[in-house]
């Protein structure tokens, strides 16, 4: 049985941001890329314990997305009994350490 992805607003949010700063609108390549990240965190519903444990939180795990400069790393989390993976932010891979404050209420 799959698993249920749910965004949290911030993550959410990301997305947004994520999609106006490499100007998806607009540039094909771009849009491309963008769906593959799209397509990577709703992956998320078949085997999301495959994501690594994050090294700021062993309860919080990630998925990288992309190469070099242009990397975002999913993080979120597994509840297991309700088979939901919740998505709480997607950040580049060149930023400090997330911090489980910094996520905020989840939307579906």
């Amino acid at each position: 049985m799959a698993y249920r992805v749910d965004l949290t607003e911030r993550a959410a949010r990301n997305l947004r941001r994520i999609y106006r700063t490499i100007d998806a609108q607009a540039a094909s390549q771009a849009r491309t890329w963008f769906t593959g990240l799209e397509q990577a965190i709703l992956s998320l519903d078949e085997h999301p314990a495959r994501g690594a444990s994050t090294p700021e939180d062993g309860s919080l795990r990630y998925l990288l997305y992309g190469r070099g400069r242009h990397r975002y790393r999913i993080i979120y989390t597994i509840d297991e009994t309700n088979r939901i993976v919740t998505v709480l932010h997607i950040r580049h891979g060149a930023r400090d350490a997330f911090m489980l404050s910094e996520s905020s209420d989840k939307i579906s």
